[in-house]
């Protein structure tokens, strides 16, 4: 409870008389209040932050057997692609067949959150399957790698319309979105015991407090480790 009896418009007004004849700028200001709370030992309350929901091995099993048991080799092209390298849904639709290198097994994603370039890897084991959609595609005209029968690329909106689907059929309480996936795949990796400092590479996350270890590993160094993992992964 506040037990201040002088009103803050009141005490504000008392703080401008000194300060006013000083012009101070906005960044002064908000320096000097910060050395105000240090004075006087006020704390700055925390906002807590929810966890975000992260599927279940079995539930992600109940999903991807829904997507199989359509016969729908785009859609699960899609959900295979979002699962292996963990691309939001927008880097996901934009996607160009020109950026998929079959040699090393990765994605390039141009301009992903932050406006930002990044290498995304995939395992091997789905080099085949995507080789073939890829090969489909070009024979057709196609610029990206997900485009629908009129030649357009997939609309975000489209993409989780197909995902929403699924969830519906496997009878999953929660929904289940790209990001989700997303957060499954980085998940999954901590379990299996890969470093964050390998994962930061293909998440396009950065702190300041990791960049100095994140810009010291190779893309190779990360590949290695994702390669040794993706064997075991669930679908």
């Amino acid at each position: 409870m506040n037990n201040i009896s002088i009103p803050a418009r009141k005490k504000a007004r008392e703080l401008a008389k000194y300060l006013r004849g000083e012009r101070p700028d906005y960044y002064y200001l908000k320096a000097l209040f910060k050395e105000l709370r240090t004075e006087l030992e006020v704390r700055v309350p925390g906002s807590s932050r929810k966890l975000p929901y992260v599927p279940t091995e079995e539930e992600l099993k109940r999903y991807y057997n829904a997507v199989w048991s359509s016969s729908n080799f785009q859609d699960m092209l899609i959900i295979k692609t979002l699962l292996y390298t963990g691309a939001r849904v927008s880097e996901l639709s934009n996607i160009r067949l020109d950026e998929i290198d079959f040699q090393s097994c990765r994605i390039r994603i141009t301009q992903g959150k932050g406006k930002k370039d990044r290498m995304v890897p995939f395992p091997q084991s789905f080099k085949e399957l995507l080789a073939m959609h890829h090969r489909s595609m070009k024979e057709k005209g196609a610029s990206y790698l997900f485009e629908s029968s009129w030649k357009k690329k997939y609309s975000e909106r489209g993409i989780r319309k197909i995902m929403a689907k699924y969830t519906n059929k496997s009878g999953i309480k929660q929904q289940l979105s790209p990001h989700k996936l997303r957060h499954f795949l980085f998940t999954w990796l901590k379990k299996q015991g890969v470093d964050d400092a390998f994962i930061q590479p293909y998440s396009g996350h950065e702190s300041r407090q990791a960049l100095e270890v994140y810009s010291k590993l190779a893309i190779t160094e990360a590949q290695e480790k994702y390669d040794k993992v993706m064997d075991r992964f669930p679908v």
